[in-house]
């Protein structure tokens, strides 16, 4: 394959760049500025079934074209990319845990692709801690009948910069299942993207983001329905507290002539708590083929419920406790996805942090 690594730095009238604030993004996107290769990602503990190699850049071609800024400048920069492998037919009991290791602060580039074998079954979940300064693209390869559920967690420092693609290409009768959850950061921008490559697979896209004061989150869904008979969903929820917290999402589901069959919906809700948060939301739907099992997509952003509110106070709950319980309520469906009860209570731990620092519960 043909990779485009054509490097231009985006002015912000761009499309893709209308509402990311360039002049935060601490040198990721300046061509001056030079991005240090990093191989961020370890492995916690080896599991059988599973290979974890650093290979030179030039023995790992990327699996698919980008047009994204920030990706060309990493595939651009780094001099090694992190491969793991999951041997075909393995079904993993356990999830595969990366943590990453950042260089503190200083610019850094880093690649990795994950690739599943036909018929294997993994959970994957990378966890995002410490202070960066981080441009990252990170792919994933399903063979056919595979299943991937990937966790990608975002608990950053406050002052952290991270630009990110995730992108699948997924094999006939396979399955991705993601969740992002951004909590973190002060300014995050990920774009989950996906792409078939045979029929009967599936794909679904699930996350949650919480900003708080000066908080910039932005999460960029694209799915490309290029082939028949394929499925996808993709739901997404924000909370917003505090002064200037701003969280960006776009959903683009594009339905191709030749995707007849194709099975798709989209949501995103979005819940504000103070005055100040701003929340953008844009589903869009492109179809060439009226051919189609279904396709929809929907877009909510409002305040607290006060009927919710009152109902738990009129049985003896304390206004913060009530706004506690209707913000974890919120999110559960998200979090439940996770299905390790330590990982959802810590991130319900930070969110409930986060809001008492910022005055929307005591």
């Amino acid at each position: 394959m043909a990779i485009n690594t054509n490097y231009l730095q985006p002015s912000g009238r761009e499309e893709a760049w209308r509402f990311t604030p360039l002049n935060r993004l601490a040198g990721l996107l300046d061509s001056q500025v030079e991005l240090t290769s990093t191989n961020s990602l370890s492995l916690a503990r080896e599991l059988p079934g599973v290979s974890f190699q650093i290979l030179e850049s030039s023995q790992v071609v990327p699996i698919s074209q980008s047009t994204d800024e920030a990706t060309l400048r990493v595939r651009n920069a780094v001099k090694e990319v992190a491969l793991i492998t999951i041997a075909e037919g393995a079904e993993l009991a356990e999830p595969i845990y990366l943590n990453r290791k950042t260089l503190d602060g200083r610019p850094e580039a880093t690649r990795v692709l994950i690739s599943l074998g036909a018929n294997s079954k993994a959970t994957v979940i990378v966890q995002n801690i410490g202070n960066a300064v981080l441009a990252e693209d990170l792919e994933f390869k399903l063979d056919s009948g595979s299943t991937l559920n990937f966790i990608s967690l975002q608990e950053w420092d406050d002052k952290t910069i991270h630009l990110g693609r995730q992108h699948a290409v997924i094999g006939r009768d396979a399955t991705f299942n993601s969740i992002v959850v951004t909590v973190g950061g002060s300014l995050v921008r990920l774009l989950p993207t996906v792409e078939y490559a045979g029929p009967g697979s599936s794909a679904e896209l699930t996350g949650l983001y919480f900003a708080t004061d000066g908080q910039h989150l932005e999460h960029r869904m694209h799915v490309d329905h290029n082939l028949p008979n394929a499925k996808s969903r993709v739901n997404y929820k924000g909370a917003l507290a505090g002064d200037k917290a701003r969280t960006v999402w776009i959903g683009d589901v594009y339905i191709r002539a030749a995707a007849e069959g194709t099975d798709t919906y989209e949501l995103n809700r979005n819940l504000l708590l103070s005055d100040g948060a701003r929340a953008d939301s844009v589903p869009n739907l492109e179809i060439e083929t009226g051919e189609i099992v279904g396709a929809g997509h929907a877009s909510t952003t409002g305040r607290f419920d006060d009927e919710q509110l009152f109902y738990l106070s009129s049985r003896g709950i304390p206004a913060d406790e009530a706004r506690r319980l209707v913000i974890r309520g919120f999110f559960q469906e998200i979090l439940n996805k996770i299905n390790n009860q330590e990982i959802e209570e810590r991130l319900m731990n930070r969110i409930d942090t986060d809001l008492a620092k910022v005055g929307a519960i005591k």
